[in-house]
Parts: C-alpha cells; structure tokens; sequence
C-alpha cells in the first residue's frame, strides 16, 4: 500500500514541465510537503474536454484533489471507508473504483514515497515499524497511476449547486517489483511517460495492460533508504524526514 509521500513542486512549475493547464485554486497551498497523508488537498494530473463536451479538444491539466476517493452513492461527506489506495488488479470490478477506471484516470505526481517493514519487537511488547523512503537516485520526479472522481452531496444535487463538487483520487497499487520487495509486498503503480496519453484518455476505458505490474527496468534505478520515524507523526513535515538512518 502506499500511505505517505512527498511532493516538492508547486503547481505552476509542474504545469509548465508537462506541458499542462494550471487549474490549482491560487488559496491552495503550493509550499513543499514531505509527509503528504491521506485526506490532504494532492496535486493530479488529468486530460479533459473543455467543459466535458466531446466535441472540444482534449488538455492536459494539473488539479487540486482530496486524496481519498468518495465513491458517488456516498450520502455524506467523509463518512465512509478512506478509498487512499486502489488494487490495479480489481479496480475494473470492484463497485467503488470501476467507473473511475473507464473515464476518470489521473496521475499523482510525487519525489518519492513511504513505506514501513516490521521490525524487532520494541519494549511495549510489540514489532515495531522501521519506516523507508523510495525515490529514484537522479532526483527525478515520479508520476504514479490514479483514478478520481467529482461528488456532491444529495442535497446540493437536488439543489442543482453546481459549484459543490468535491474532485478526490485514490492511488493504484500492484504487486512490487524486483529490489522493493524487500521492504513491501505492494508499490503504487509507476505510470511511464510513453503510457500516459493512454492512460489519461477520457474517451476509451483503461487498457488493462496498463494495471500489470511495471517492468523490474522500472524500478532499477529507484532507491531505498531507511528514514527516521519521525514521519510516523503526520504533524513532522519538513526535508529532515527524507535523511537517510546512518
């Protein structure tokens, strides 16, 4: 599963590296966030129609989004199971993902994420959690696959409020590959650059190639580093968190 990440750019500068319209609210905060958990306002990147008509061309954007997909029969608002993670393997199938999967496919841009392997048992009897950091040894960005969805309530929906739609994503993760699973059975979904007009194609359902695990040339140059479990508190957020355990 992936549960924290890091995200160092702001959504002005990822726009003009990919290309993309910056449609990030000015009030969200842009400032560098290294401990990104789920429920936080995350950076996407979708392709969409302008104003959802068919008929217009399609363009590349970067949006503000909960991360935590709500489902559409949600009645309120953060009631419910945290949809933070999406297995690659059944988001076709399973009721809370797969209309996502046919149309509303993003991408999460990230530095790098967190996961944690058991460890010794510690002195209150239990195995403890020895937290790592993943990001790839050029300093390079990620771009991991996402699905998303717009809610509102029942009744801003009854009302017709067009302007109560809450957009939210959840990562899909698959099997690890290769080195990473020393430290987890699962990874998010690595989505290369050659796959993502595919995979952001509001117009054609997923290419279920798309969900397999990536290629182990994928992970090679990604590395990992135990890190200091300070970033088991959601409140440490800063680049300390990053350092490698020595």
């Amino acid at each position: 599963m992936c549960g924290r990440y890091a995200v160092t750019t702001d959504p002005a500068r990822l726009a003009a590296e990919i290309d993309a319209r910056n449609e990030v609210p000015e009030d969200v905060a842009s400032t560098a966030n290294y401990n990104v958990a789920p429920t936080t306002t995350v950076l996407t990147v979708v392709d969409r129609h302008d104003g959802n008509d068919a008929d217009q061309p399609i363009e590349r954007r970067v949006r503000a989004m909960r991360w935590g997909l709500v489902p559409p029969w949600t009645k309120e608002f953060g009631k419910g199971p945290l949809l933070f993670n999406a297995r690659a393997e059944t988001v076709q199938t399973k009721p809370a993902f797969r209309a996502a999967a046919k149309n509303k496919r993003c991408l999460f841009p990230m530095d790098g994420w967190y996961e944690w392997r058991r460890g010794p048992v510690g002195a209150n009897g239990k195995p403890q959690k020895i937290p790592f950091y993943m990001s790839p040894a050029d300093g390079s960005r990620l771009f991991m696959g996402g699905l998303w969805g717009a809610w509102r309530s029942p009744e801003a929906r009854e009302a017709g409020d067009d302007d109560a739609w809450i957009s939210s994503a959840t990562i899909l993760t698959t099997d690890a590959v290769g080195h990473l699973t020393q430290v987890h059975d699962r990874m998010p979904l690595i989505m290369p650059l050659e796959y993502w007009q595919a995979w952001l194609d509001p117009d054609h359902p997923v290419d279920p190639d798309l969900l397999a695990p990536p290629a182990a040339s994928l992970v090679e140059a990604i590395t990992i580093r135990e890190v200091s479990p300070l970033v088991n508190r959601v409140a440490n957020n800063g680049p300390e968190l990053l350092e490698p355990v020595s």
